[in-house]
């Protein structure tokens, strides 16, 4: 069968959408040249600095941050404030003093200044806003310390002792200069004096300051880089202090000695206990720590663990 069109039909231009159609050529650039280029933008060549590190250590709170992030740098800032001048005591917390059975073991504290506080005293597992508060304190004190938060257990046989000083002029709460954690313990370590380091070995001969603990036979090493040791023989101690904590612009006011004096007096209802017939111990103290306990307790003081 023959197929045949007509005239007018052949004349119909064929449409297919599959031909590709051909490119417009661009018109070559009529610009001069050495004549500057209009609408460009300018690009900045960016390098990377592998000599300095984003990683800052404050001099003053001691904590390790990521400068130029935004939520390194709010948490350091808000830490060195707490660090450096406390925190603040207020009415919402006075408001549920009877309630969480909040006690003022101390009045008109006299400090070296000549300003006056009080000492307050409440279960370490308290709740509520008292119990928030309190767990704020502890993670700055955990932070500026390097410590690990203190188990359930162990807030559960503890009072808090905070250190409240007066409201300033412009300000209508008190602020919190001080905080101790009393634990009650069983047992803990003498700490051993220069002589019976050097006897155990901890010196091949006098004048050498070399005292790691390979150079120890018996006794246990608490810290090697200021020297203390201990005898492992465990003693009977009643008293615990797991934390101690006073913010940088209060000390040397005697804080810490008035917290400790005032744990010690109040810890057991009706027996107070004495430092220095090694009846309070400390867990593995910081430098300025080890220097609040030799001042303290007069050498009696011991060591136990966490």
């Amino acid at each position: 069968m023959t197929r045949t069109y007509s005239a007018r039909a052949l004349k119909r231009p064929i449409q297919n959408e599959n031909v590709p159609q051909p490119r417009k050529r661009l018109a070559p650039s009529k610009r001069k040249p050495g004549a500057p280029r209009t609408n460009q933008q300018s690009l900045t060549q960016l390098h990377f600095s592998l000599d300095s590190s984003v990683l800052r250590t404050c001099s003053l709170c001691h904590l390790s941050y990521t400068k130029g992030a935004p939520d390194d740098e709010a948490l350091h800032r808000s830490h060195c404030g707490r660090v450096q001048r406390g925190m603040e005591w207020g009415k919402e917390e006075e408001r549920e003093v009877l309630k969480a059975c909040v006690d003022e073991v101390v009045t008109s504290v006299k400090l070296r200044d000549g300003t006056k506080g009080r000492i307050i005293c409440f279960p370490a597992s308290i709740g509520g806003k008292i119990g928030t508060k309190l767990a704020h304190l502890m993670e700055t004190i955990n932070l500026a310390l390097a410590s690990p938060p203190l188990t359930d257990s162990i807030l559960k046989s503890s009072k808090a002792y905070l250190f409240l000083r007066p409201p300033t002029s412009n300000s209508h709460r008190e602020k919190i200069v001080g905080c101790v954690i009393a634990q009650r313990i069983s047992t803990a370590m003498a700490i051993a004096t220069s002589e019976a380091i050097i006897s155990d070995g901890a010196q091949g001969r006098r004048g050498n300051s070399d005292r790691s603990p390979s150079n120890t036979r018996s006794l246990v090493a608490v810290d090697t880089n200021s020297g203390l040791f201990c005898h492992p023989s465990p003693l009977p101690t009643p008293l615990g202090i797991p934390r101690l904590f006073v913010p940088s612009a209060h000390r040397r006011q005697g804080i810490a000695s008035h917290l400790l004096s005032a744990a010690a007096a109040t810890f057991i209802h009706g027996c107070p206990l004495d430092p220095t017939k090694g009846q309070v111990a400390f867990t593995q103290p910081t430098a300025g720590g080890c220097a609040v306990m030799e001042k303290w307790g007069k050498g009696f003081v011991r060591i136990y663990e966490e």
